[in-house]
């Protein structure tokens, strides 16, 4: 007779909503105002992230109940699709941008499908199923790591194309992290740091703009009007919520004067409305969350399953981290979102189907 499986890890599921009411909760209040001047609708973003964060947990559902070995024979397809994906961004007419001329969306009329969020699940999938497949490959430097890292440069090549480089950087350090895991030499690592490492300190003095940023970053209250802006309103926002914080709905930043209130400045706005203990709380359930992850990961029933629950839960880690760094000026200003509670469909959807295969995983493991 065949085993059954073991029931979901319920506790990472729970925190996961919770994570998500609470987001909702907050994009709701940091968007109102700019739901009314935009769209004459203060629910406008609400009910785009409710819509969203919806689909997201339908998603996590279905993938819960799917084998995670269906990902490896396909992660090759996956990660080619996510190049594909990446390069329709670039093409005019296609790719749609902001502001800053970036290019970082297509535009789906329902929602805009951000391709560098696919990716960050596509890379993921493609080395911990690549790994697994030759274990010991991945101890050798030329026909191992740097096949890897070649592979991984094709992303990180449109990702500069954008240029998107928050997703570059996290895509990096998610990919040293599994590969790392996966049995790469640590010596192999420093041998490519240093060209690595020097190609991106002359990438940032070469453009203005990111120099700007690096600048903005060392002294923010030197440019208040210009590089400094939002992350002083950032600190303003925080330090103005105390321990105990403004009230829900209280903040005064959201009112244009923090950029990006309902997206990667969301825990700023947290942190004015619902002060310090707010704060701690997110932290709380955000670690209660990745420990659940590292225990999947460590009794994965094998390589691939603990390589791809390692990914995804230091996918979340790192980008909370990132986060938290930013609008506390531990860290220059980039685009950051929260896992779970920044405003955003493709970022919404991408982390609850990451989670449904981190949750398919528990079902797997081992005593």
């Amino acid at each position: 007779m065949k085993s059954k499986l073991k029931p979901f890890d319920y506790t990472l599921f729970t925190v996961v909503l919770i994570i998500f009411g609470l987001g909702l909760l907050m994009v709701l209040s940091a968007s109102s105002h700019l739901g009314m001047l935009s769209y004459k609708n203060p629910y406008y973003f609400f009910l785009r992230q409710l819509f969203f964060g919806a689909l997201g947990i339908a998603v996590m559902w279905v993938l819960s109940r799917l084998d995670y070995k269906f990902y490896k024979n396909y992660s090759g397809l996956i990660f080619l699709g996510a190049i594909f994906l990446l390069g329709l961004v670039l093409i005019p007419g296609i790719g749609s941008g902001d502001v800053r001329g970036a290019k970082r969306w297509i535009n789906l009329k329902v929602f805009n499908l951000q391709p560098s969020e696919v990716a960050k699940l596509a890379v993921i999938l493609f080395l911990s199923a690549r790994i697994a497949m030759d274990p010991k490959r991945i101890k050798h430097f030329w026909k191992g790591l740097v096949v890897y890292i070649a592979c991984i440069g094709v992303i990180e090549g449109l990702l500069f194309l954008e240029p998107h480089y928050s997703a570059m950087g996290l895509i990096g350090i998610i990919s040293v992290i599994i590969l790392f895991v996966g049995g790469a030499k640590l010596s192999h690592f420093f041998i490519l740091g240093v060209p690595v490492l020097s190609l991106g300190a002359v990438g940032i003095i070469i453009s203005k703009y990111r120099l700007n940023r690096i600048i903005g970053f060392l002294d923010p209250w030197a440019d208040l009007r210009g590089s400094g802006w939002q992350v002083v309103q950032s600190l303003y926002a925080l330090g103005s919520g105390g321990i105990f914080g403004l009230g829900l709905g209280q903040s005064k930043q959201k009112y244009s004067y923090l950029p990006d209130a309902h997206n990667d400045f969301i825990l700023a706005i947290l942190g004015e409305e619902l002060g310090l203990i707010g704060m701690i709380i997110v932290v709380v359930l955000f670690l209660i969350l990745i420990w659940r992850g590292v225990v999947i990961a460590t009794k994965a029933p094998d390589m691939f399953s603990g390589l791809l629950a390692t990914g995804i839960t230091m996918l979340i880690a790192v980008q909370l981290l990132f986060n938290i760094a930013i609008i506390t000026s531990w860290f220059p200003v980039t685009g950051m979102p929260v896992p779970f509670m920044s405003y955003g469909g493709t970022s919404m959807i991408i982390f609850m189907a990451s989670t449904g295969i981190l949750l398919n995983i528990s079902r797997h493991t081992i005593k």
